[in-house]
């Protein structure tokens, strides 16, 4: 099919490079011109793995290219809108450029078209989508609008995109749905050469669902909402865990094994980031309050994630005394690995609540230095972990990059001036650590020093 998706960023850019990977042929429209003039001269204005060889693969194959939205609007019989949602003041999802993409489909498109939401969007939006397609098309247009929500992961987005473990959309017509099981049929039954392994082995089919526009468009922030309320969950279980005396980790394991709880999301640190759940939980809250519904458990959630940068600034207080002056190695700004997004990450904030109590950072990051940097600029930008703990008086862990756990502890105790580490994801092996000297403070309960292990190995020995 001839496909266009309207908007380059994450959720854009993974749409536009996973379809035509399976065979579409796909016009990606972006309106920031230097982005776009990026994209066209192959310059990838983001990092996500393995997206970057997909795009060079199928633009290389014929099967994409980019450009303006009037072209892309011209070119597709299918539109993806997959344009920016950031929250406005109040909480709101900001849908200006929704409602910028539907005017101009409107006033350039004629025959017809499938209109498919893809960004995340408040429920109703789908109506008011017809509405204002209906009120500002001239040329002819006849149309469905669909819902299809997105649940890519940043960070394995590719992975996601073309081994969904579901696929959901929201129709209000037969043809509507017949079109997008046309569209989502090489993904379905698997009929692609896989990007990522060589020999890709046999998943498990997806399941569609196919729902109301409502529906899915609800769908999408109930799922978020819902992981970023695990997640403060065990947050605070592990704040209980620090005041009675137990290992939150193996609280959440215990947890995990119940098949009706399940160990994804039990994982506690500094609070959830990104652009995703912050948002999602704060639309879904004013959606609620705008139906009369009180969602107060929300609210909760909200409020637990944004005492957590709090909580492990005192952590650094309790163990440091002064921080002023204190040099300090940050490890992670990222919101989390495997991407470069720094929006919303609790990391940038430590940062600044550091910086502001007159505290020396030297932070290194393997891909959102350059992101950070605008962000952060009274930082020094290190170009390894390492370098940035040469004479730290506490190494802070803020992102749970692999290669922080391949690090030489032998070397790393030799370059900081006081061997202590302060884990906000609880990413680094504790004992392994204090058997090299350092002292670790992880999250819930979860410390380790020299002198307990060397303790342990005399009553073992």
């Amino acid at each position: 099919m001839k496909i266009s998706v309207i908007g380059a960023g994450y959720v854009g850019l993974t749409t536009a490079a996973c379809l035509a990977q399976v065979g579409h042929d796909v016009f990606c429209s972006e309106s920031d011109l230097e982005k776009l003039a990026k994209l066209e001269a192959g310059v990838m204005p983001l990092f996500e793995p393995h997206l970057e060889d997909v795009i060079n693969s199928v633009r290389k194959a014929g099967r994409l290219c980019f450009g303006s939205t009037e072209e892309a609007i011209a070119w597709g019989e299918a539109i993806f809108i997959c344009v920016g949602t950031p929250p406005l003041a109040n909480g709101d999802a900001d849908l200006s450029a929704i409602e910028e993409v539907a005017r101009m489909i409107a006033k350039h498109a004629s025959g017809y078209r499938l209109v498919i939401e893809k960004s995340t969007v408040p429920v109703q939006t789908g109506g008011q989508l017809q509405k204002h397609l209906s009120v500002h098309s001239k040329n002819g247009l006849s149309y469905d609008v669909a819902s299809n929500p997105e649940f890519l992961r940043e960070g394995s987005s590719v992975q996601d995109f073309l081994h969904p473990d579901r696929i959901v959309i929201g129709v209000d017509s037969p043809r509507a749905e017949g079109l997008l099981r046309q569209i989502y049929e090489p993904i379905i039954h698997q009929m692609f050469t896989c990007p990522i392994h060589a020999n890709c082995p046999q998943r498990s089919q997806p399941v569609f669902l196919a729902t109301d526009t409502n529906s899915a468009e609800l769908i999408k922030h109930a799922s978020n909402s819902f992981l970023a309320m695990k997640i403060s969950f065990i947050n605070m279980v592990a704040n209980l865990c620090e005041v009675v005396g137990a290992d939150v980790t193996k609280v959440a394991q215990g947890m995990g094994l119940d098949p009706r709880i399940g160990a994804a999301f039990l994982n506690p640190g500094i609070g959830f980031g990104g652009f995703c759940f912050p948002k999602d939980v704060q639309a879904f809250i004013r959606i609620a309050e705008k139906s009369g519904c009180d969602f107060s458990l929300l609210r909760e959630v909200e409020k637990i994630n944004q005492h957590r940068v709090e909580h492990f600034i005192e952590k650094i207080r309790k163990e440091l005394w002064v921080v002023r002056g204190k040099k300090i190695a940050v490890w992670g700004l990222a919101f989390k690995p495997n991407t470069d997004d720094v929006r919303f990450a609790p990391s940038i904030a430590i940062v600044k609540a550091l910086l502001a109590e007159g505290s020396v950072i030297r932070a290194y990051d393997p891909e959102a230095v350059e992101k950070a940097r605008v962000l952060l600029p009274d930082v020094t930008y290190c170009a390894d972990a390492y370098q940035a703990a040469e004479g730290a008086d506490a190494i802070v862990v803020l992102t749970e990059w692999d290669e922080f756990r391949k690090l030489d502890w032998t070397r790393l105790a030799t370059l900081v001036e006081r061997p202590l580490i302060i884990d906000g994801r609880n990413a680094l092996p504790p004992q392994e650590l204090a058997a090299h000297g350092f002292h670790y403070i992880g999250i819930g309960g979860v410390a380790a020093t020299p002198e307990a292990v060397q303790s342990l190995a005399r009553a073992t020995a």
